[in-house]
């Protein structure tokens, strides 16, 4: 039983650092949470995923010399939500990874805690930034986190706050559920650094007016 009393997921690690392998290991483990695979390159990890029944990776950005940028549009196609575990915390890696789909970004600088709510929240279906990677973005200028972290979907979305929409109406418009869109704007916050919905919408009707 996990010290929160929850029920506990099965992971697939993907990380070239045996010593990393083991603290993570036992980590997970004290959470009740299940190390479904491991693997150190993207070969191996396309190899043992599909049998794994694995519901998250968590995904370093080095692996034996390649880069997992490359691995997270392959594991969005198998459907497994990707959560990037990386020492790399400049903006322009962060972006990357967000903008070729990982589900959640955590630094190996930030606390044991940090990265076990990244994979409560992942799992939950929202993307999940830790506090060192989301104060990298956040110096990143504006017009280029607007330009290159966010979606189609997430841009309509942004247009549609933009002229005063409320959830409600974004959704009737977009044809999805509210949850959905509630969704789309905490993806977007995270992404853009920002605090609450009074300040999404502010940022987007500020969007609006520069294009």
């Amino acid at each position: 039983m996990s010290p929160s009393g929850g029920t506990g997921a099965r992971i697939f690690l993907a990380d070239d650092h045996p010593a990393v392998l083991d603290g993570l290991s036992m980590l997970l483990a004290q959470h009740n949470h299940t190390i479904c695979g491991v693997a150190a390159n993207r070969a191996e990890t396309l190899r043992h995923i599909p049998g794994s029944r694995a519901d998250i990776i968590l995904l370093d950005l080095g692996l034996c010399g390649e880069s997992g940028l490359d691995l997270l549009p392959e594991c969005n196609a198998l459907g497994l939500p990707s959560l990037v575990y990386s020492m790399h915390e400049d903006s322009a890696t962060v972006r990357r990874a967000l903008e070729r789909g990982a589900a959640g970004y955590v630094t190996k600088r930030e606390p044991s805690a940090v990265l076990l709510e990244a994979v409560r929240q992942v799992l939950a279906g929202v993307v999940f930034i830790s506090p060192r990677a989301i104060a990298s973005l956040r110096e990143e200028p504006a017009a280029a986190l607007d330009a290159h972290s966010l979606s189609e979907r997430e841009q309509q979305i942004m247009e549609l706050l933009a002229h005063g929409e409320t959830n409600a109406e974004i959704a009737a418009a977009l044809e999805v559920s509210v949850r959905t869109v509630e969704t789309y704007c905490s993806r977007i916050l995270n992404k853009l650094g920002l605090d609450g919905m009074k300040t999404l919408r502010k940022h987007a009707i500020q969007m609006s007016r520069r294009t």
